[in-house]
């Protein structure tokens, strides 16, 4: 079996290459190294380029007809910085991605897995989010991934495809095998920036701490990249399941987290119990676009798919840390000399 990731020298994307492999099927990855690595695909089947080029994606399947599914991780996707440029954020997830879908339609693979996220909700008063919550996201990167969805299932509707958007929530930690991980700095996520906070020395930002959550600090469902990995092998591996029942519709969403909010105060607690020391922090202002809490009160995907999170946010971290040690250094999570 044979699936096209874009996106797939990514930190997302690459985990997801890689836990195909190691279940015996080919990846063959297109991005065009914005924010993906080059290494990621070092020995990986590889077309450097963007998602709209229509003759590039002919050309790989072309090369490869054996290819029958999708996976499109290629996006842009930090939240607040979308809030400061919308254009760059419509452009690039929602116009590329439209090219995108018609050169599959036209290359005749027309199944399609589509990583969305749980920003296209509109919370709840408890922060909990389904399937069926209200759409009503509160970034232009949020839109982007929600107009993108419409448009999707509009296509399933129409049967120019099957598709399967999962809906993530916040993902963290590393390949637990260290073969892929985030960037090393200068990320948005807030466990990122926590440990380079940690490493530097340096207070750790509170962004808000006047939220309606019972610490008063945002609240979020993190979940291990490597669960969100096996989830997409799940969805590969029962695609024409999934999208074939009378009530899908040829399209299918399903949200994917752990089921437990974590503060970021709470989380600041796991990262100084792993790390056997505290972590300095200070409080500043709510960033644009943020939102008080969001996590999934959904069992749709473990009803459907089989799957439920197996690693734990303790274990989240110190992969990540793992992944951030120095060559040699990958067995010293528990003392690590921050």
């Amino acid at each position: 079996m044979k699936v096209l990731i874009a996106g797939g020298a990514g930190y997302i994307g690459s985990t997801i290459a890689s836990i195909c492999l190691d279940n015996g099927i080919t990846p063959i990855v297109l991005d065009n190294l914005s924010t993906g690595r080059a290494d990621f695909v070092r020995d990986r089947i590889f077309y450097s380029g963007d998602i709209n080029d229509d003759g590039l994606v002919r050309r790989i399947f072309d090369d490869h007809p054996g290819i029958t599914v999708t996976v499109h991780c290629a996006a842009v996707l930090a939240a607040p910085d979308s809030v400061q440029h919308p254009l760059r954020y419509y452009r690039e997830n929602v116009a590329k991605s439209l090219a995108f879908v018609e050169a599959l339609v036209h290359a005749g693979c027309r199944r399609l897995i589509f990583s969305s996220s749980a920003a296209v909700y509109q919370p709840a008063r408890d922060f909990g989010v389904d399937e069926l919550s209200p759409i009503g996201p509160s970034t232009p990167y949020g839109w982007s991934k929600a107009m993108l969805e419409r448009i999707l299932h509009d296509c399933c509707r129409s049967r120019l495809l099957r598709g399967v958007s999962l809906r993530y929530q916040n993902v963290v930690g590393a390949d637990p095998h260290l073969r892929t991980g985030p960037p090393p700095a200068g990320s948005a996520r807030v466990l990122d920036c926590l440990l380079d906070a940690a490493v530097a020395g340096l207070p750790f930002t509170i962004t808000g701490t006047d939220w309606p959550t019972r610490d008063g600090t945002a609240l979020r469902d993190y979940v291990h990249v490597w669960d969100l990995a096996r989830a997409h092998l799940l969805t590969l591996q029962k695609f024409d399941t999934l999208t074939s029942a009378p009530t899908a519709d040829g399209y299918l969403p399903l949200d994917l987290g752990t089921g437990t909010g974590t503060t970021v105060a709470e989380l600041i607690r796991v990262i100084e119990a792993v790390l056997g020391r505290p972590v300095a922090v200070t409080a500043g202002p709510r960033r644009p676009g943020d939102i008080a809490g969001c996590f999934t009160r959904s069992h749709l995907a473990r009803q459907q798919l089989g799957w439920r999170p197996q690693l734990t946010l303790d274990a989240a971290v110190r992969d990540l840390l793992r992944w951030r040690a120095p060559a040699g250094d990958h067995g010293r999570v528990g003392d690590f000399a921050y």
